[in-house]
């Protein structure tokens, strides 16, 4: 052999044992070969993920990555965790921080704060919330939004969480409950209150504008407190004025806040609510789309279902509503306003469609999962009559389901390029204290169903665009750092699910179950769900806002 063939030889082989001894490189864990979909709405890849702590430190093909603990993804989805943008788990996490009913969808930010927010609180607001308690008794030890966002973060939970700033909790705070403008003090209360709540790091203002004391504000009050939220680049967000007959105007109104503070704004639980009202659905979807073609950062959520839930009492006439539950029960206390009240009841879907499904009052829970229309019929009463009774022995709103969509319109809904996903309701365990009361089954399923109903089973969007929808979209609306995607240097909140079995189990007779397919759950890189299971790992935290400063 010649000298420069040995020496080409020895290089090769000097090469080789360099490659064989090369060093490996280790992770707290590395998922391998799993279908990676990482938020964009891109087509998927297979591939590798690393974690280091709370941060997802690599993502491609890692031959030479050694995790503590290694996934095995083959046949599986890898994806950024859910974004619940509607969650009323404020409560439920209070006694049980594992987010059990969400965590198993995939939920890793739950977003609180519809209307009203655990903050501000008065020490009237305090006494009220104490005496308002049902079968979850806590302590109030907070004062302000933040105070409370923090406290539930030192308590211990799974799920991370952020909230908007309730104008209901605003205006409860300054004016009470009544029905009024604010003074030009009171408005700079609200203003300055508001400050704080976008300074500690809520994402936005919110309103709920079918409610009391939400709805009492008009659009100018409204626009002036969002202006505020502008300043800090939050966003405005709401439960529009009405979702049935009057569609077309709540979601204008929407639109003029949007535009008049310059803000971005989001209608929640987007629906047209009621037979009569289906057809309204298209003009408010163009009307969405024509401020956004203007300029306007209009977005929209909703729910995987057909049914809505809330209280019975909605269906009650507004001058019942004014003042507040109290003011409701002494109406109903008068022969004359009683009577008043029930011929002027307006149901927007019959009574044999209204499930109950939550009572206060122990001695009223055998009537959960009857419709109104049989507990007037077992009465021998008018569904009317019967209404205002019920509410009155529960001394409460009285929980509610109400099947009042369509089906169709869901799924055309659900093509829009800007609608993100929510759940409307709480995160619960299926035991103890939440059994006490039944539910919608969307508590347990709206992001499952999302999953394996409208994306594998009807082929309504693509999984990728699913994604997308449960991640990206809505992180980057709420203008949140480093979450919401699959990137080296974002926080590691990553899902492991498989896309032919994830399902959502819970149904309207039994809402109590979990969804079934997600494998593996990481919060700020804590194993929170591992193979399908709870770990009990406590690794959630207070996600603020883009204007937080403290």
């Amino acid at each position: 052999m010649t000298r420069p063939f040995l020496l080409l030889v020895s290089v090769l082989l000097a090469l080789c044992t360099a490659c064989e001894h090369q060093e490996k490189t280790t992770y707290d864990v590395v998922i391998r070969n799993g279908q990676i979909l990482d938020g964009s709405g891109k087509t998927s890849f297979t591939g590798d993920i690393a974690i280091n702590a709370d941060t997802i430190a690599a993502i491609g093909s890692l031959e030479n990555a050694v995790g503590k603990a290694e996934i095995d993804a083959t046949g599986l989805s890898v994806a950024p965790g859910f974004i619940n943008m509607l969650s009323w788990a404020n409560v439920a996490l209070l006694e049980d921080g594992r987010s059990q009913g969400d965590i198993r969808q995939g939920v890793t930010l739950e977003v609180l704060g519809e209307g009203s927010s655990m903050g501000p609180l008065s020490e009237e607001m305090k006494k009220d919330m104490k005496e308002g308690q049902g079968d979850i008794q806590y302590d109030i030890p907070w004062t302000s939004l933040g105070e409370y966002l923090n406290y539930l973060e030192e308590k211990g939970i799974s799920t991370n969480v952020a909230s908007f700033v309730g104008n209901a909790t605003l205006r409860e705070y300054t004016i009470g409950i009544e029905k009024r403008p604010p003074t030009p003090e009171e408005m700079e209360t609200m203003k300055k209150l508001l400050r704080q709540g976008m300074e500690e790091g809520a994402v936005g203002l919110s309103t709920s504008l079918i409610y009391v004391p939400s709805g009492h504000a008009q659009t100018d009050e409204i626009i002036e407190l969002a202006k505020v939220v502008s300043e800090y680049n939050g966003m405005y967000i709401s439960h529009i004025r009405d979702e049935e007959g009057g569609l077309l105007e709540a979601v204008d109104e929407l639109i003029t806040i949007s535009r008049e503070a310059k803000l971005p704004a989001e209608i929640y639980h987007f629906k047209a609510s009621g037979n009569a009202n289906w057809h309204l659905l298209d003009s408010a979807i163009t009307m969405v789309n024509t401020a956004r073609e203007n300029g306007l950062a209009i977005t929209t959520d909703m729910y995987m279902y057909n049914a809505s839930s809330t209280g019975l009492n909605v269906v009650l006439p507004a001058w019942a509503k004014e003042g507040g539950h109290k003011s409701t029960i002494a109406l109903m206390e008068n022969p004359i306003t009683r009577k008043k009240m029930m011929d002027e009841i307006d149901f927007h879907v019959p009574p044999e469609n209204i499930l109950l499904v939550g009572f206060r009052n122990k001695e009223l829970r055998n009537l959960i999962g009857k419709t109104l229309a049989e507990v007037a019929q077992e009465r021998q009463k008018s569904a009317n009559e019967t209404l205002v009774d019920l509410i009155y022995e529960d001394d409460s709103r009285i929980q509610v389901v109400y099947f009042s969509m369509s089906e169709e319109n869901v799924k055309k809904k659900l093509k829009l390029p800007y609608m993100s996903i929510c759940s409307d309701a709480g995160s619960y365990t299926n035991e103890g204290v939440f059994l006490e009361q039944s539910t919608h089954p969307r508590a347990y399923g709206s992001f499952a169903r999302l999953l394996g109903h409208f994306v594998r089973d009807e082929k309504v969007i693509p999984l990728e665009e699913a994604i997308y929808k449960l991640t990206t979209l809505p992180a980057t609306n709420l203008k949140l750092k480093k979450r919401g995607a699959l990137k080296e240097g974002y926080f590691a909140d990553v899902v492991v699910f498989d896309p032919n079995t994830i399902k959502a189990n819970a149904t309207f007779e039994e809402p109590h179950q979990y969804a079934t397919g997600m494998m593996h759950v990481f919060v700020n890189g804590g194993h929170v769900l591992k193979d399908g299971e709870h770990t009990g790992t406590f690794s959630g935290r207070f996600v603020k806002g883009p204007g937080a400063t403290k």
